[in-house]
């Protein structure tokens, strides 16, 4: 098994949802939970068509065990962080990487606290991390934080459950976002640039309607101390 990462000061507000993921995927197969995709594909067009160079620097946010970090490694891309709550989770993409493990930094935080270094990274991307959000002020957290993390010129995607999307994932329950109202969450730290929607199967054959919404930092949004 390649070396654990560095484990982040996590918010007492965040532990239950922690033991909550640590238990699912110390329980369930990664290959078995509903948010499961063997290619990312639709992410992994969205990151192509950014043509960002090979030492651009990735954060899969809730990146957990998911195969997005195995693609872009295949891409060439070689500065990939991968932050979740749950080291279950992590453990699972580090045994399934082998030796290209080492190459990508592990975190275990909550990344509505400073996980990330200011203006570090190029792209942070998040797949069903945010719509788990019911408060707002954890809501506002995670925006500040994405700001803080996110360098000028960098890019933010966000994937949500659509409105016509589940109520509820693994148990908790979730916001479901459209266009609008995802972008009222990010203004005014980020511009919105480009949209669209996808059609998610899950491992039991249910579909699941998800929102994919593209981010730039606004040039006058002033990143939080």
């Amino acid at each position: 098994m390649a070396a654990a990462g560095p484990t982040m000061p996590i918010a007492r507000k965040a532990m239950q949802s922690k033991d909550h993921w640590e238990t699912v995927y110390a329980t369930k197969p990664p290959t078995e939970v509903s948010w499961y995709q063997s290619a990312p594909t639709l992410s992994l067009d969205l990151i192509r068509k950014l043509d960002l160079p090979a030492d651009a620097t990735i954060a899969d946010i809730g990146g957990g065990a998911s195969t997005l970090v195995d693609h872009l490694l295949s891409l060439g891309l070689h500065r990939l962080v991968v932050v979740d709550l749950a080291g279950h989770a992590l453990a699972a993409a580090r045994d399934r990487l082998g030796a290209r493990a080492a190459g990508v930094r592990w975190i275990v935080g909550d990344v509505t606290t400073p996980v990330l270094p200011e203006a570090s990274a190029d792209l942070w991307h998040d797949r069903a991390v945010f719509h788990f959000l019911t408060a707002s002020e954890d809501r506002a957290a995670y925006v500040a934080q994405a700001r803080r993390a996110v360098r000028p010129g960098g890019h933010l995607i966000i994937a949500t459950f659509a409105l016509d999307g589940p109520t509820q994932c693994s148990g908790l329950p979730v916001v479901r976002y459209d266009v609008a109202g995802l972008r009222a969450e990010f203004a005014p730290a980020f511009d919105l640039v480009a949209h669209t929607t996808e059609t998610h199967t899950t491992p039991a054959g249910h579909a699941q309607s998800f929102l994919y919404c593209h981010f730039v930092p606004h040039p006058s949004a002033l990143m939080p101390d």
